[in-house]
């Protein structure tokens, strides 16, 4: 395994990996502090790629004014030990001044996607996070990058702008990986202590109560945010800032959810001091067979 500071290395590094030696690359951009969510994606790459990258870098223009940045956990030392487990090649742990020299000034905005839920709590979030990415994808170019379903709005806005900018990059979203309790796996996780942790399960809980209500027939989107909503409320230390029930593949908002497309429910809460996001999509019931018409 080899770690890489400096863009023009990576670059280097996987220029001939893909020239001179026609190997699949995958990358895993990832803030750090890594966890079992993603281990799960380095798995994913392991097994379909013949080279590995996993970028590390803590992206200061993604956090808003407040925001964890300055606090957020960074362990270089404990996740390359993690990641030597998987046979990864290369980690990708760039300085800020490497990804953002002096008198950067080009960002890049996905409209329409960005302008919603995390992107209307967080203003220039997902800004920050599709110019990273665009960086990332032009330093390793890889021809496959591994994101987690628990950041559903950010997969959705990482695929259009891989389509609109037209990288070769095939995007591949894994399912949310939890705790036994239900709790999606994050980072953030570290900051709860012990009776947080507990409270924090009842984002699952309540979401998985949504699905028990579609699967018995409820197409409400109002009833269905509601009872979610109230699941939530029961837990004291739990704060919802909001929930949303909408189309799981262009996040316009619903009244009534659709017999032939997924739905994607998704929330934001704070445990104590802590912000939490979790989703579920709910996949509409097979259509039932039609019975060819007889002529």
């Amino acid at each position: 395994m080899e770690i890489i500071n400096r863009r023009q290395r990576m670059s280097s590094v996987t220029r001939k990996l893909r020239r001179e030696q026609d190997k699949t690359i995958g990358l895993v951009p990832t803030m750090g502090a890594l966890h079992e969510g993603h281990l799960s994606l380095v798995r994913e790459a392991r097994r379909m790629c013949d080279v590995v990258v996993v970028s590390v870098f803590v992206n200061p223009a993604q956090f808003g004014p407040g925001e964890d940045f300055a606090r957020y956990p960074r362990d270089l030392t404990s996740d390359t030990t993690k990641l030597s487990d998987y046979n990864v090649e290369y980690i990708f742990a760039p300085s800020l001044e490497e990804i953002y020299p002096k008198a950067f000034s080009t960002y890049v905005t996905v409209e329409g996607l960005s302008d919603q839920l995390e992107g209307a709590v967080r203003p220039g979030h997902f800004r920050g996070v599709a110019t990273v990415l665009t960086v990332l994808f032009n330093t390793v170019r890889p021809d496959f990058a591994f994101f987690g379903q628990k950041d559903a709005q950010q997969t959705l806005i990482v695929k259009r702008l891989v389509r609109d900018l037209a990288f070769d990059t095939e995007i591949v979203v894994l399912p949310t990986v939890r705790e036994d309790s239900g709790l999606a796996l994050s980072s953030r996780n570290s900051y709860l202590d012990g009776r947080e942790r507990v409270a924090a399960a009842v984002l699952y809980r309540a979401l998985l109560h949504a699905k028990e209500a579609y699967a018995s027939g409820e197409h409400s989107a109002r009833r269905l945010a509601e009872a979610v909503r109230a699941q939530i409320e029961i837990e004291p230390r739990a704060q919802l800032e909001y929930v949303s029930v909408a189309d799981a593949e262009t996040m316009e908002k619903l009244d009534k959810l659709s017999d032939d497309r997924p739905t994607l429910i998704a929330i934001a809460a704070r445990i104590g001091g802590t912000r939490l996001i979790d989703n579920i999509v709910l996949q509409p019931a097979r259509q039932k067979m039609r019975t060819p018409v007889e002529a």
